[in-house]
């Protein structure tokens, strides 16, 4: 008897505007928190109180250091591709007159992309990692909450970052693309 295989699977990916269209006709809960990554809507950790507090703190640290120097995007969209719309907790954008109303921010609009871990670590670690790398983030932080460390991948080349270091006492860091501008993160955990 010959042994019939199932038919391979096809994934359906969709695209940021039809992304945006299910947002829009409800087909996601009112504040629920998801992402577009490579045509598959992701579902996002919820986020805690220790998060949030990090990413406030990170907020008013950048903020002041850059004196307006750069676009701080707290949790905003970053339209990497036609299929990927990510969310992250923190990115420092170039200045521009319409403060992205018109469009949301590509690739070549970031200066940094800052992720605060706490359940998502090996998540922003490896997938995440991944994707800024392929889409030319050139500097990506991950202030990870458990380990207390302060993850910093620069360089991407082919899809992966070729430098990643890790600090366990943070203090003044430079902001990549701002010369001259420092951000102390000597409080980052509390």
């Amino acid at each position: 008897m010959e042994r019939v295989l199932p038919p391979p699977i096809t994934r359906h990916r969709i695209n940021a505007e039809q992304f945006h269209k299910m947002a829009e006709v409800g087909l996601f809960v009112p504040g629920e928190r998801v992402e577009l990554i490579e045509g598959e809507v992701i579902d996002m950790a919820p986020i805690g109180s220790f998060h949030c507090g990090n990413v406030g703190w990170l907020t008013q640290t950048f903020s002041a250091a850059l004196n307006g120097k750069a676009i701080v995007w707290v949790q905003n969209a970053l339209r990497l591709a036609d299929f990927v719309e990510v969310y992250p907790d923190l990115a420092l954008l170039k200045p521009r007159a319409d403060f992205y109303r018109t469009a949301h921010p590509g690739p070549d609009a970031v200066l940094l992309i800052v992720e605060v871990a706490d359940t998502s670590s090996a998540y922003d670690r490896g997938i995440k990692a991944e994707l800024y790398a392929r889409h030319g983030i050139a500097e990506y932080w991950i202030v990870d909450i458990p380990a207390r460390s302060i993850r910093f991948h620069r360089a991407p080349l082919d899809g992966r970052y070729t430098d990643i270091t890790a600090t366990e006492t943070p203090g003044p860091t430079a902001v990549p693309g701002l010369e001259g501008i420092n951000v102390d993160l000597a409080g980052a955990f509390g």
